[in-house]
């Protein structure tokens, strides 16, 4: 990160075009078969990255991080070079599962991503680590709310869902901050609230993973 702890980020127009653009793109979206839009998620990811000690090209990032994965792959990831900088795109290429349409299947993406992840950068991980805590918090509120139910929204199901958060826990958790550390409870709830146990969450079975 380029800022003290202690020193309050510069926010500015260019977090407000980053606002606007992102609402742009993923306007009518909703979170998974919610009514919720996902412009709260991009907010709260935000909030998160700010509150972990990112400054406002890192906000920017998580503000558009979902973009070019969910509104147009390649083209938008070289729109958001243009418009917000090579640093600003890096990080979102860094948050980013897939490119293309139609995507490959649900693990080897995910498996995929967690590769990536230990190669990346401080500020990228920062970023990715907040929009997984975010996820697991709304995962874990569902869950207390509707049960067994909600499992049905996911590609990776139950099994495949708590495999990966497990995953990307672990990952995370060999450089550990704010954010990492509040993934890991999360994580940690999300088990204990399921009744599955940390060594028990695991990728699902006969899995075919893609390497690129």
């Amino acid at each position: 990160m380029r800022r003290a702890a202690t020193r309050v980020p510069h926010l500015g127009k260019r977090l407000l075009a980053a606002f606007r653009y992102a609402a742009k793109w993923h306007y009518g979206q909703a979170r998974k078969k919610t009514a919720v839009p996902y412009l709260g998620h991009l907010m709260a990811v935000t909030s998160l990255v700010l509150e972990g000690g990112g400054d406002e090209e890192m906000a920017i990032a998580a503000l558009l991080h979902d973009v070019v994965e969910d509104c147009g792959g390649m083209p938008r990831l070289r729109e958001i070079r243009k418009m917000f900088g090579a640093r600003v795109a890096n990080i979102v290429e860094g948050c980013t599962d897939s490119f293309v349409e139609p995507k490959l299947p649900w693990v080897e993406r995910k498996q995929d991503y967690l590769d990536h992840v230990k190669h990346a950068n401080a500020e990228t991980r920062l970023v990715s680590a907040a929009d997984k805590l975010h996820n697991v918090r709304t995962i874990l509120t569902d869950y207390r709310q509707s049960g067994e139910t909600i499992w049905a929204r996911f590609s990776g199901k139950r099994e495949g869902t708590l495999w990966y958060y497990r995953a990307l826990s672990t990952e995370f958790s060999r450089k550990p901050n704010r954010i990492t550390r509040e993934l890991e409870i999360a994580v940690d709830e999300l088990e204990k609230a399921t009744g599955v146990k940390k060594a028990r969450a695991r990728r699902p079975a006969g899995a075919r993973i893609h390497r690129r």
